[in-house]
């Protein structure tokens, strides 16, 4: 690989919610092993966030794209996976608490204190 092509252009440095949500399955897919970091106990709390900042620089230099556009075509895929899974996550916590806090309200309301 040449010198020049390891450097990552602007258009591509930015957030990647593929490499957010599916840190090691899209590390394995994209050649850049990083994200196995995330196997890591209470590292990988800190560990998930670079990979989301640091995704797309990455999968630029260990992958074989050959303009921009191709690359922002594969991770367009990935992003929007990424951001679906990260809306589910985030209402089915919600969806958690909701359900826990009128478990709890109904014990509170039900009892004879």
């Amino acid at each position: 690989m040449e010198e020049n092509s390891r450097i990552v252009p602007n258009e591509v440095k930015g957030w990647n919610w593929g490499a957010f949500m599916f840190n090691i399955t899209w590390g394995i897919g994209n050649k850049s092993y990083l994200p196995l970091l995330c196997l890591i106990p209470l590292f990988n709390i800190v560990w998930v966030f670079v990979c989301g900042f640091k995704g797309n620089e990455w999968a630029w230099e260990k992958g074989e794209y050959s303009d921009v556009d191709v690359f922002k075509t594969v991770q367009k895929t990935w992003n929007r996976a990424g951001l679906v899974a990260f809306i589910i996550m985030i209402a089915l916590v919600l969806l958690y608490f909701f359900v826990f806090a009128a478990i709890i309200s109904s014990f509170i309301v039900n009892s004879n204190y």
